[in-house]
């Protein structure tokens, strides 16, 4: 059991660990198991890994993210700049369907609409950009239409989740047409999280309701 100065600390510790971050740029403030990050950071990517880093410390039941992103050169590229380097980065990636991806830039936030087979997929579209030059931000509001017509068992999610490192007993799975249901409780942001992405692999899947709690013992 942690009080809020040492979840504090050890946040503050996870993200001084990434090599991709300096500490300084963010500000940890911790109170009730949420955390929240505050700060500027210099480009997209620095901003999803703080969030990465501060989700995966135990203890951390909610993570609001308000980190800020400014570029030092006042010479930003421009949106069609931008947009001209994501239709390349999707062209380099063979596995992403690129003609199913429709992209809009407007002042270096990026919005990405489709429709595609797997999540993952939808993960890789976004995971291929967040490192570009220019880009404040990615809304990443493509859809999973399942090109799958198996009927989603229960006892496939489950099992799946039980395969997992994840600590599953509190975990009950619900199925109705293709959408899965998780309630319960786990032991940490990151097993929520965790669970909602094995969630996600079944096949036929199309959408995710995640209302996990984070059930962790605090002292203050």
């Amino acid at each position: 059991m942690k009080t809020n100065a040492e979840l504090q600390k050890d946040v503050q510790d996870a993200i001084k660990w990434e090599p991709l971050l300096h500490s300084e740029e963010i500000g940890v403030a911790a109170k009730d198991g949420v955390v929240s990050l505050t700060g500027t950071v210099d480009s997209y990517a620095k901003k999803v890994q703080a969030e990465k880093a501060a989700s995966n410390v135990s203890g951390v039941k909610v993570l609001v993210e308000n980190i800020k992103v400014k570029f030092p050169d006042p010479r930003s590229k421009t949106d069609n700049e931008i947009a001209r380097e994501i239709v390349a980065a999707f062209e380099s990636n063979t596995v992403i369907p690129e003609e199913k991806i429709h992209v809009k830039v407007e002042d270096g936030w990026v919005d990405l609409d489709g429709e595609l087979a797997w999540d993952y997929l939808r993960e890789i579209t976004e995971n291929s950009i967040q490192f570009l030059p220019g880009v404040k931000g990615i809304f990443n509001n493509i859809t999973i239409k399942s090109d799958i017509q198996n009927t989603i068992e229960k006892k496939d999610v489950e099992e799946a989740l039980r395969r997992s490192s994840i600590d599953s007993k509190e975990i009950n799975v619900s199925v109705s047409g293709t959408t899965v249901t998780l309630t319960g409780a786990v032991h940490s942001w990151s097993q929520k999280k965790e669970a909602e992405r094995i969630a996600w692999k079944t096949p036929g899947i199309e959408h995710v309701n995640n209302e996990l709690a984070v059930d962790f013992e605090y002292d203050f």
